[in-house]
């Protein structure tokens, strides 16, 4: 049965659905496994996951017009041209947007010749290579990180309230030097000559507690 020569139902719409859902699995392990933990700005969850939503659909949609190398170049360089000038992207956000919409045109343009089996391995091997390199990359710099604290590199010039017993001290004339109100502090290169020493002073942002 067709509508001004449109039919009204066509067997794709199983193999849409079922390869939206595929999409939407591996989709979703990427965006909460390897994206959000260490994410700093929560909005790009949603951007990259409507990203990979309507790459999928074009891809599939304009799938019977014989345009899928070409479509998925296209679409590739469209996104390299805009580069979302409204915004700054870190090179790590717009590389998970790349892989995002690189697992969907594999998933929505893949044919009879690519097998279910196939599609795993491959999503599944960018999945556990984006978990991994985070680990990799996101471990060794929460390193030297206290959860809740900020911290900020001073140049103070009072030596004789670096010892143990005049911590209170040293805090409230950060305090009243600075504003910074100090939850610890720690001591780094000493200058005698100078008579100055560099501190790292970490504090509670309340940018970062809200």
């Amino acid at each position: 049965m067709e509508f001004l020569e449109v039919p009204l139902y066509d067997d794709d719409l199983v193999k849409l659905a079922i390869r939206f859902l595929f999409n939407v699995i591996f989709m979703a392990l990427v965006v909460t496994l390897a994206i959000m933990p260490n994410l700093k700005k929560r909005e790009f969850g949603f951007t990259a996951v409507m990203m990979n939503v309507m790459v999928f659909f074009i891809c599939f949609t304009l799938k019977k017009l014989e345009l899928q190398l070409g479509m998925a170049l296209g679409l590739f360089a469209i996104f390299g041209v805009l580069r979302y000038r409204t915004d700054a992207i870190r090179t790590k956000e717009m590389t998970y947007l790349f892989i995002l919409i690189g697992i969907a045109v594999i998933n929505s343009l893949s044919n009879k010749k690519t097998s279910y089996a196939e599609l795993v391995a491959v999503n599944l091997v960018v999945l556990i290579g984006a978990m991994v390199m985070e680990r990799l990359t996101v471990e060794p710099a929460k390193r030297g990180k206290r959860p809740g604290l900020s911290k900020q590199v001073v140049v103070y010039d009072r030596l004789e309230l670096l010892g143990t017993g005049q911590r209170q001290e040293l805090f409230a004339d950060l305090k009243t030097r600075t504003g910074i109100d100090a939850a610890d502090v720690e001591f780094g290169a000493i200058d005698l000559n100078a008579s100055t020493v560099k501190l790292t002073v970490w504090y509670a942002d309340p940018v970062e507690s809200a």
